[in-house]
Formats: structure tokens, C-alpha cells, sequence
């Protein structure tokens, strides 16, 4: 889809609609599109500078809201959590790699792994899952959780970003 579909942010559209098209980018977080349409208005007229301008309101963040928006994403391969904790990008982008149709030997390494990720760093693995396999995802956090405490934050932050850039890509409206 090219950039020319997403001029409807320079059209008249209401501020919770702008709101509720885009509070899932940013997994729960309804807080970075309203920054934006504080800050920026409703004038964007590309996905890649509302890509730009979401992920400047991400970095200026503090901490804490940092560290809400990395709880706020849901654990991989989680059968048991119920889906109406995903939200529609999150289905699909375990849906894609196959993460909710794991064998139980893979469903128990991604439990193990991710208690003992969680227990670590107190929030969950992430990592943007889009083109990646079930086999790649398992090694990652199995090296991931080797990290420290400051590195995993950050990397944390930078994966949201990807994955925030795809569901962009995505948007259609």
C-alpha cells in the first residue's frame, strides 16, 4: 500500500477516531497517539512521518511510561491468555509465525523461557515476530535472557519501534 491511502489524517477526522485508529501501534497505549494529535495535530499526511513523529513521542517518554508500553505487550505463544487481551496486530503477528499452534514441547520451552525472561527484567520478551520462525524466536530469547537489565529495556524499546514500523506499514483506513 502506498503512502498516498494515509492523507486522511490532513482530512476532518475526529479526535477519537484518530485516537482509536491508532491507539494499537503502540500495543494498549492510547497515550502516544493523543501526544501526537496534542502536539502534531491531525496533519500527517505519511505513514512514514507518523511513523517518525509516534516513535519521537515513544523516546521522549519517561521510564516509567517506557516500561508500561513494554508490560503492555502480551507474552509469545501464550495459549492460555485470552485473545481479547491481544489486540488485532498481535493475533495476527503470532498467528503468522505460528506461535498459537505450537507442538507442547515448543508451548513448555516458551513458557519456561518466558517465566524466567519475565522473573528477570519484569516484563515480557519482545521481539517483532513478522518473518521470523518459531525456531528463531525460542534461540532469541533463550541468548536474550542472557542480557542485562539495561541492554533487554532497550532492546525492548527498539523492537516496539519495529514492530510499531510494520503495523504502520499495515494501517489500512
Amino acid at each position: 500500500m502506498s503512502d498516498k491511502s494515509f492523507t486522511f489524517l490532513s482530512k476532518n477526522i475526529s479526535s477519537k477516531k484518530f485516537i482509536n485508529l491508532l491507539e494499537s501501534i503502540y500495543e494498549h497505549s492510547p497515550w502516544v497517539p493523543e501526544r501526537l494529535l496534542s502536539k502534531q495535530g491531525i496533519g500527517i499526511k505519511t505513514k512514514r512521518e507518523l511513523q517518525i513523529q509516534m516513535k519521537q513521542i515513544v523516546d521522549d517518554a519517561s521510564k516509567i511510561e517506557k516500561l508500561n508500553l513494554i508490560r503492555a505487550h502480551p507474552e509469545l505463544g501464550n495459549k492460555i491468555q485470552k485473545t481479547k487481551k491481544l489486540t488485532k496486530f498481535s493475533q495476527e503477528e503470532q498467528k503468522s509465525v505460528g506461535l498459537d499452534q505450537c507442538t507442547e514441547e515448543e508451548f513448555k520451552i516458551l513458557t519456561n523461557l518466558n517465566k524466567e525472561y519475565k522473573s528477570k527484567f519484569e516484563f515480557p520478551f519482545i521481539i517483532a515476530v513478522k518473518g521470523l520462525s518459531k525456531n528463531y524466536i525460542i534461540e532469541n530469547m533463550k541468548k536474550r535472557v542472557e542480557n542485562k537489565q539495561e541492554e533487554e529495556f532497550q532492546t525492548a524499546i527498539s523492537e516496539i519501534h519495529k514492530i510499531a514500523k510494520l503495523r504502520i506499514n499495515d494501517l489500512i483506513y
